[in-house]
């Protein structure tokens, strides 16, 4: 019974990136039932990047090539990313995946005032990736990495050079307030979903699915 709730968040989580897939075809010259969708996923140091993993279990062939960026000295998500897509492997032989890397924005126990040109290093440094790969989808879930990936994607809808959704899912965490990432995006992500009624409340502008990691 416990995993109820996150098999039916997990679910709706599901429907929400078909649609937003179904509008992203639609808006392509090409068949929406062959052509598939870049996803640009940011992991993250702890537990974001196991939750992460977890959402994209559930998502189909249809989103290739995944591309995974996280932070430079964040050798362990690199380690799970690769034995995941070792596993999908498995079950999808055409499976297409690249690892990317990124100044880390801000280190454990940085001071803010340093962080601010730490993490304008990585948005420089962010852009142009974000510019080669330019997916149509990115999916993150509060780690400090995605600030500046998000922030990039924004510059490519700003300078008319591409249009990428963002999702932004809150970490299982987050239980009455929102990551300082959250604080951030919650203006610019397309869709920002919670997974506790308490911050649906506090922000309205939120998805509210229930537990879906």
């Amino acid at each position: 019974m416990d995993a109820l709730p996150a098999v039916l968040g997990a679910a709706a989580l599901l429907l929400l990136l078909l649609l937003t897939a179904r509008l992203l075809l639609a808006r392509r010259n090409s068949s929406p039932r062959t052509a598939p969708l870049s996803l640009l996923v940011v992991a993250g140091s702890g537990g974001h990047t196991t939750e992460i993993l977890r959402l994209l279990s559930s998502l189909s062939q249809s989103y290739s090539p995944r591309h995974y960026i996280f932070a430079d000295s964040d050798k362990m998500s690199e380690d799970k990313i690769r034995t995941f897509e070792q596993k999908r492997a498995e079950t999808f032989s055409n499976s297409q995946f690249t690892l990317n890397r990124i100044p880390r924005c801000r280190e454990v126990y940085q001071s803010w005032s340093s962080s601010v040109l730490t993490t304008l290093y990585s948005i420089l440094y962010s852009f142009p990736l974000t510019f080669r790969l330019k997916p149509d989808l990115i999916l993150c879930n509060g780690p400090g990495t995605c600030v500046p990936v998000c922030i990039s994607a924004l510059l490519l809808e700003i300078l008319a050079l591409k249009k990428v959704i963002i999702v932004y899912v809150e970490s299982i965490c987050r239980v009455e307030t929102l990551s300082m990432s959250g604080k951030i995006l919650y203006y610019f992500s397309d869709y920002f979903i919670v997974q506790w009624p308490a911050l649906k409340e506090k922000y309205p502008k939120s998805i509210y699915l229930g537990r879906i990691v």
